[in-house]
């Protein structure tokens, strides 16, 4: 592929020869990762990431004018050799030196016009320090971007001095949460807190959320809990070549359906006990009611299977090495506070467990030996009870979705309303200027509507016509001789207080949205 750089000829070439030996020798690598919708667990989007460990000097421009050219030259390759939506996005990092460059939109308009690909399929993302250098420059270009249809990305959210006002200044689509906040979401309470409020802002204010960093389900399910629309990583796939992106999209692969926002999931059950006959026991006696089952030997094992699996009831003993059930369950709350917890045991430390209980680490405490029909309807009940918290917080979702979709088209109409308000603008100033030149002008000049109003007359026309108020005059009343006759073409003479002149009228809104005439008058001489 060839690069469109704007440079001298020679340099362009060692340029081009550069971005050849380094392709050649495998030193560059073009990457995508996936984004992936939580609505539906499909490749929504594929940011670009270049890998160069040391590009030479001088060839940032060349660089990503290439990444921009293979990036849409991918996309076309991908939506003809798949049964992937046109609706596929692609993503690109915003250098701040691009941010400077006055030629970097129309060069990306120009791109994308190219490969004719749709601007809302690309998105621009840049971060937080980029914005900050240039203020001013940033407004300008991100608005241009707007007008445009290009989708813009605040990426790495909280990965430095965040400033809450650039999401109302700038005409963001969607804000991406840095990966450094979202690994320790399923474990402390303070990375949870900061991501629920920034889902919550970012869906008020019209924004998408996407998550960058997503290595565990246990994350992805976090998010997904709490209404992220994004997600992005390990979890679902690294960095891939190309052809590696080319066959996932053909084998359309998406997220596991129990890590989707509303996705209803099988009951999952885990039996927490060091004794392995206790838990043998109660896998053959639950497995009739179609539970998916699992096991651990301790609380510590138990936390683990937790951190990686969908689990709805907990079913623990008190007396275990290491951790006890009370203390297990304690913390089984903390990193799965939507799970009902039982305990299940023939030995009882009243004081502990009663503080458990008060604590709502259990919802209720059996004991060994237990009856079997009994211990059954109260698991049943267990799962009725969770899934009734499901289906309201399904609910609660879905109320959340429609907000969302509600704040973002109520985002969009205000970013067209001040585009047009800008459009307006420029429009009010280009009229002023048009009005002030046609008034000095020597020449008389009379503007009429397309319903025959004189609208405007400039000031030769006054002088011509001293003493007569036309503004708002109907032409055909007040000035009769400046129409052609019937069956005449726009061009006439007129005699005008002795006066002979040509008279010429001009339809208006060929090239414009213009309406009416505009009638002109000049001397009329006729040869000696």
């Amino acid at each position: 592929m060839e690069l469109d750089y704007p440079g001298p000829a020679p340099l362009r070439d060692d340029l081009q020869a550069a971005l050849r030996l380094a392709l050649g020798r495998a030193e560059l690598q073009l990457l995508y990762q996936p984004l992936v919708d939580l609505r539906n667990g499909a490749v929504a989007s594929l940011e670009a990431l270049v890998r160069w460990p040391q590009p030479p000097p001088g060839l940032s421009g060349a660089l990503g004018d290439w990444l921009l050219r293979r990036t849409c030259h991918d996309r076309l390759l991908w939506r003809s050799d798949t049964l992937s939506g046109s609706d596929l996005q692609v993503a690109i990092n915003v250098a701040p030196w691009q941010m400077d460059d006055p030629q970097f939109g129309p060069a990306v308009a120009a791109v994308l016009a190219e490969y004719a690909i749709p601007p809302g399929a690309l998105t621009l993302e840049l971060n937080e320090t980029t914005l900050t250098r240039d203020p001013a420059r940033s407004d300008a270009v991100l608005a241009g971007f707007k007008q445009l249809g290009a989708c813009l990305t605040l990426d790495d959210f909280g990965s430095g001095d965040s400033c809450l006002g650039h999401l109302q200044r700038y005409p963001f689509d969607v804000i991406k949460i840095a990966g450094a906040c979202i690994a320790g979401v399923a474990q402390h309470a303070g990375d949870a807190a900061f991501c629920k409020a920034v889902i919550a802002m970012a869906h008020n204010l019209g924004l998408r959320v996407a998550a960058r960093g997503v290595d565990s389900e246990a994350q992805c399910d976090f998010l997904r809990r709490h209404m992220c629309d994004l997600v992005q990583g390990a979890c679902f796939a690294p960095p891939l070549a190309p052809d590696a992106v080319a066959q996932l999209l053909r084998d359309d692969r998406r997220l596991p359906p129990h890590l989707l926002r509303t996705q209803a999931r099988r009951r999952s059950l885990l039996l927490v006990d060091d004794e392995k006959n206790i838990v043998a026991s109660l896998k053959r006696l639950l497995r009739q009611d179609g539970y998916d089952l699992y096991s651990a030997a301790s609380g510590e094992e138990g936390l683990e299977l937790l951190a990686r699996l969908p689990i709805d009831v907990i079913i623990s003993d008190q007396r275990m090495p290491g951790l006890s059930g009370a203390d297990f369950l304690r913390q089984a709350r903390v990193v799965r506070p939507e799970t009902i917890r039982i305990m299940l045991s023939g030995y009882t430390e009243l004081q502990s467990v009663t503080d458990a209980v008060n604590e709502g680490a259990i919802y209720k405490f059996l004991t060994k030996p237990w009856n079997d029909e009994q211990l059954r309807a109260h698991v049943g009940e267990a799962f009725r009870l969770k899934e009734i918290a499901d289906d309201n917080q399904r609910l609660h979702l879905e109320v959340r979705t429609a907000n969302h979709e509600l704040a973002s088209a109520n985002r969009r109409m205000e970013q067209l309303l001040h585009q047009m308000q800008r459009q307006i603008h420029r429009d009010e100033i280009s009229l002023s200027i048009a009005r002030e030149i046609l008034q000095h002008l020597p020449l008389p000049v009379i503007g009429m509507d397309d319903a025959g109003m004189i609208a405007f007359i400039n000031g030769a026309a006054e002088r011509v016509f001293s003493g007569a108020t036309l503004l708002g005059a109907e032409a055909g009343v007040a000035l009769p001789a400046l129409l052609p006759p019937a069956g005449q073409a726009a061009g006439h003479h007129a005699l005008i207080g002795g006066v002979r002149y040509a008279v010429m009228v001009y339809p208006m809104g060929e090239h414009s949205a213009s309406r009416g005439s505009l009638i002109t008058l000049s001397r009329f001489e006729e040869n000696a």
